[in-house]
C-alpha cells in the first residue's frame, strides 16, 4: 500500500512509500479506502513539531473514502458505505460527552499513541497516523466511530473538507462566538479555515466582515466568500478606525495560532466584544493579557476546538447549507494533486497560494 510518511519531526518533505500496511483491524474497527483528503495547516504543524505527534507518522486527518471491511461488533456501517473521517470521535460515556461537550472528548486523542501502520522492512517498523488517523494513505484502519456515513450526493473531496476545516471554521462562528446578525467581524488568517469562518459569519447575518491576511491571493479569495473588505495585517488598524470608528469589532477571529496575532486580535476587539481563538498553536507560545484590561474591557476570550460543538450535528449542518447554496465548498479547493504530488501541495500551503489542496488517492 502507498502512503506519504514523515520520518522525523522537522523534515519539510514527505516520502511516498509503497511498503506501508494499515494495521489494527479487528472488533470495533473499520478498514477504509481513502479517496480524497485535504491538506490542513495542522498537518504542517505536526510535521514541524508545533503540534505533538509521535514519528514516524503518516500525516492527514481530513479525509473521506469507502468502507472496505468492518470488524465484529460494528453496527451502522458496512462494506461499500461512503464515509468521512472524524479525527476526534466521541466515546459517549466520558464526563465531557455526558455534559454534551462531545468535541472535548479525549478518547480520540488516545488513538494517536497507537500505530496505525507498519513497514515490514522498515526501521522502525511501526508508523503512527496523525491524530489517530493518517489519511495520506490508500487505506487506513480506525475505530468505527471515526467513520461517519455521508449522503450519496456529497463528493468525496467535499466530505473531506467537512471532516475538519469547514466544520472548524463554520462552528467557530455558529457555536463558539454565536455571531449576531448586523454585527461587525474581523477574521485574521484567511486560509481554508479562515474562509470557512467568513462563510459562517455571513450565514449568521454579519453586516461587516473584514478579512486580514498577508497573502494577496487569500485576500482576493476572502472577498469572493463574503468579506466586504480584505486588508494586509499592517492595514488592520486603519480598517478598524474606518469601519468601527476606532471602537473595535464586535467579533474578531484569530485563525493563525500565534500569540502575536492573538494579541492583535484582542486589541482589535471592542470593549465587551468577543475574541475567538481558532488557530492551533504551540505549547511554548504564551498569550498574555494584563489583569486590569481583562477586568476593565470585559472582552470575552473564547477558544474554539473543532467548531466548539457536536461534530456530527455540525457535519449535517454543513451539508445542508452546502446543498442550499448558502456556503461554497467547491470554491475552497484551489489545487488538486495525486499522492505523488504531496510535496507540491505542502509548498502551495506554505506559500499561501492554496486555500485547500485536494489530494486524490
Amino acid at each position: 500500500m502507498r502512503a506519504a510518511v514523515q520520518h522525523e519531526t522537522g523534515r519539510d518533505k514527505l516520502e511516498v512509500l509503497d511498503d506501508v500496511e494499515a494495521v489494527g483491524f479487528g472488533p470495533g474497527r473499520v478498514r477504509i479506502r481513502i479517496r480524497a483528503t485535504g491538506l490542513c495547516h495542522s498537518d504542517l504543524s505536526a510535521m514541524n513539531g508545533v503540534l505533538p505527534q509521535p514519528a514516524p507518522f503518516v500525516p492527514g486527518h481530513e479525509g473521506a473514502g469507502e468502507v472496505l471491511d468492518v470488524g465484529d461488533g460494528v453496527t451502522g456501517l458496512k462494506a461499500g458505505d461512503r464515509v468521512l473521517m472524524c479525527w476526534l470521535p466521541a466515546c459517549g460515556s466520558c464526563p465531557s460527552c455526558k455534559r454534551g461537550q462531545t468535541h472535548l472528548c479525549l478518547a480520540g486523542f488516545m488513538n494517536a499513541g497507537t500505530p496505525n501502520f507498519k513497514r515490514p522492512g522498515g526501521s522502525p517498523s511501526d508508523v503512527f497516523g496523525f491524530a489517530g488517523t493518517g489519511t495520506f494513505a490508500e487505506e487506513v484502519v480506525v475505530a468505527a466511530n471515526c467513520a461517519v456515513p455521508i449522503p450519496d450526493d456529497v463528493p468525496y473531496e467535499i466530505a473531506a473538507l467537512i471532516g475538519c476545516g469547514v466544520t472548524t471554521g463554520l462552528g467557530a462562528a455558529f457555536n463558539t462566538a454565536k455571531v449576531e446578525a448586523g454585527s461587525s467581524v474581523a477574521v485574521i488568517g484567511c486560509g481554508g479555515v479562515g474562509i470557512s469562518v467568513i462563510q459562517g459569519a455571513r450565514a449568521c447575518g454579519a453586516a461587516q466582515i473584514i478579512a486580514v491576511d498577508p497573502v494577496a491571493a487569500r485576500r482576493e479569495a476572502a472577498l469572493r466568500f463574503g468579506a466586504i473588505e480584505a486588508v494586509a495585517p499592517e492595514e488592520l488598524a486603519d480598517a478598524k478606525a474606518r469601519v468601527t470608528g476606532g471602537e473595535g469589532f464586535d467579533y474578531v477571529f484569530e485563525v493563525v495560532g500565534k500569540s502575536a496575532t492573538a494579541r492583535t486580535a484582542y486589541e482589535t476587539t471592542r470593549r465587551g466584544g468577543t475574541l475567538c481563538v481558532v488557530g492551533a498553536g504551540a505549547l511554548d507560545d504564551t498569550f498574555q493579557v494584563n489583569m486590569f484590561e481583562l477586568f476593565f474591557d470585559e472582552k470575552r476570550i473564547l477558544p474554539s476546538l473543532y467548531g466548539g460543538a457536536d461534530v456530527l450535528r455540525s457535519y449535517e449542518r454543513a451539508i445542508a447549507l452546502w446543498r442550499a447554496g448558502r456556503i461554497d465548498l467547491e470554491g475552497l479547493i484551489t489545487h488538486r494533486v495525486r499522492l505523488d504530488g504531496i510535496n507540491d501541495a505542502l509548498d502551495q500551503m506554505r506559500s499561501g497560494t492554496a486555500l485547500r489542496t485536494c489530494i486524490e488517492i
